[in-house]
């Protein structure tokens, strides 16, 4: 893109943020990219090295062990180590200065929590805490050993499975209502890293689009919102592009 048509837009989102009185975030894999987490889709995505289907609740309920050593490799052993990046410290940042209301995440990986934002809105639930399949107990997953596979329940000794969404299972409850009331009561959207492929979770800007709210959407490349929502769009690193917005912000207010 080129610097004056990237300006352009800079000029843009800022007006458009600047004049906006309730600014949600919705943020998708892209944002920990560069924290060292790959996307699960597209290439060098995780679905192209790992089977999909140990996430699948139905083949997790009836083979525990096989599924929980790849999970605990994925989410535990590697993703474990992953710490928050400027894009994320950006968010909490804005939090902090009032700007930013909240973030609604696709992602588990706990980084907005980790960078200090506090009302984050995980729709696909999170790797924090571990759930009981029989009784629902949680359990923060650092107080649980995960040497022994499958990790068991202390209270029924039922399988426990991470408390994120797995394939066949509903958003969990809580983020999806405050997910939605953030569409009725957000007038700006701030889109980072997201495809805007995974359902339901891209109706949310959608339908946000529609009840006429803005759009800002920062992505690497083009996305399903670019051409169809999207109000002014900063293209790179959600890094780079998230610490000069906020450089932007800090001399206009």
């Amino acid at each position: 893109m080129p610097d004056n048509i990237f300006h352009k837009n800079t000029e843009k989102a800022l007006d458009l943020l600047l004049n906006s009185s309730r600014i949600t975030a919705f943020t998708g894999a892209g944002i920990s990219v560069e924290s060292g987490i790959p996307p699960f889709r597209g290439e060098g995505g995780l679905w192209a090295k790992y089977n999909p289907e140990i996430l699948e609740i139905g083949y997790f309920l009836k083979n525990p062990e096989e599924s929980w050593r790849i999970i605990k490799e994925i989410f535990y052993d590697f993703f474990g180590s992953a710490k928050p990046n400027k894009a994320h410290f950006v968010l909490a940042e804005l939090e902090e200065m009032g700007i930013l209301h909240s973030i609604i995440t696709q992602n588990i990986d706990n980084l907005h929590h980790d960078a200090g934002s506090r009302e984050v809105y995980e729709f696909h639930g999170n790797s924090r805490d571990l759930v009981c399949t029989g009784c629902g107990e949680k359990e923060l997953t650092q107080n649980v050993d995960l040497l022994v596979l499958p990790p068991r329940c202390k209270k029924c000794d039922a399988v426990l499975k991470p408390d994120f969404v797995f394939f066949g299972e509903p958003i969990p409850e809580t983020a999806n209502l405050k997910a939605w009331s953030e569409v009725a009561n957000s007038d700006l959207f701030l889109i980072i890293g997201t495809s805007g492929e995974i359902m339901p979770a891209s109706l949310i800007p959608m339908e946000a689009k529609k009840r006429g709210k803005k759009i800002i959407e920062v992505n690497i490349s083009p996305s399903n919102f670019t051409n169809e929502i999207t109000d002014a769009f900063l293209k790179g690193k959600a890094t780079v592009v998230m610490d000069s917005f906020l450089k932007e912000i800090k001399r206009s207010c």
